[in-house]
């Protein structure tokens, strides 16, 4: 593992799992756990946790099935409750109460289980899934497809996940990691120093490629595009058919939440390039069935609509929109995404 940023410690932790995960601040500090998203880990984080505060304690684990953390499997049925599952246990066993969350992409409907499980001081979602899951729902939620065609494994790009396989650390195809984590992760106006970048691309190659991890295993169907969730690995516990956090408004007791998302986020967005209906529409896809049948998913209005009924529910939800950000306004706006989100917590 290469040299950390100062004030930032490596540990692991014998949880559910074997976690690795990063630390910085005091000890009796409150703790802020920062929980990574698809395809990165902890290091994602750790700008954020250099130099040290000095009233936060800051934890970024490395999921199941990325980084470090010892692999094992992900079953898709149960959503994201594996990750939650080792939140959970990963608390107990450092003795962390009402942590404030916050989870990345995926890592948002992990936090919102981890919520319903153990108290917690406030949730902090960054550009998270959408509470419907990924790809393939109408509006109110609703599967375009009985059998959630167009979701999970059995629509990621084949040759990118060989790319992973391979370990490719080039910038010489479009679809290499490295290429991916830049046109994807961040604003297109954004490009990381060559040394963090190539670090940061050494984490994704981390990740653990095949049906238990990712994408995961797939089935075929008759309805387009021909494909639809398997029951093990990451891309199919985010399907519609596995994942839900709508039910975020039925919370008792309720913490306080803060949504921020990149108004230039092209993974997560109301016309997502990386979601079936969206390249239908646009014809990349062949075949399309059409708006009526398969419309591009409306991951934004989705997640504002669960907001909006978490406040009518008696709950606190606050909106930042990060203009010109990509799926990291943590990474591309760092300074002002730390500046707010400290501000939150120390508000809740």
């Amino acid at each position: 593992m290469s040299e950390l940023l100062p004030g930032v410690e490596a540990g692991t932790v014998d949880a559910r799992i074997r976690i690795h995960h990063l630390t910085s601040g005091p000890a009796d500090g409150e703790p802020v756990v920062l929980v990574h998203g698809n395809l990165s880990t902890g290091r994602f984080y750790e700008h954020l946790m250099s130099p040290a505060s000095d009233r936060w304690r800051f934890l970024a684990p490395d999921m199941r099935g990325f980084g470090r953390t010892e692999q094992a499997p992900i079953d898709a049925t149960r959503g994201l409750g594996d990750w939650a599952d080792d939140l959970v246990s990963y608390l107990e066993t450092l003795g962390v109460t009402r942590p404030h969350l916050v989870g990345w992409s995926t890592a948002g409907a992990a936090i919102a289980l981890v919520a319903r499980q153990v108290p917690v001081a406030s949730l902090t979602f960054l550009d998270p899934v959408s509470p419907y899951g990924y790809g393939g729902t109408f509006a109110d939620g609703r599967p375009c497809h009985d059998d959630y065609a167009g979701s999970g494994a059995g629509v990621a790009n084949p040759q990118f996940v060989e790319k992973l396989r391979q370990g490719d650390r080039s910038g010489d195809d479009p679809l290499s990691p490295r290429n991916v984590m830049a046109g994807t992760y961040w604003s297109p106006d954004f490009r990381l120093p060559r040394e963090r970048e190539d670090l940061l691309v050494d984490e994704i190659l981390l990740s653990n490629i095949g049906d238990d991890g990712y994408p995961g295993d797939s089935t075929t169907s008759s309805n387009w595009p021909g494909a639809a969730p398997g029951t093990r690995g990451l891309l199919n516990a985010l399907s519609p058919k596995y994942c839900d956090w709508s039910w975020l408004p039925e919370l008792d007791p309720k913490p306080p939440v803060l949504w921020t998302h990149g108004t230039r986020d092209v993974v997560v967005s109301d016309a997502s390039m990386l979601e079936l209906g969206t390249l239908g529409q646009a014809g990349i896809v062949p075949g399309w069935p059409g708006a009526d049948t398969f419309p591009p998913q409306p991951m934004v209005a989705q997640i504002r609509t669960v907001l909006e009924r978490y406040e009518q529910a008696g709950g606190s939800a606050r909106t930042e929109m990060f203009e010109g950000s990509g799926h990291g306004p943590h990474v591309d706006a760092a300074e002002r995404w730390l500046e707010i989100a400290t501000e939150f917590w120390a508000g809740a």
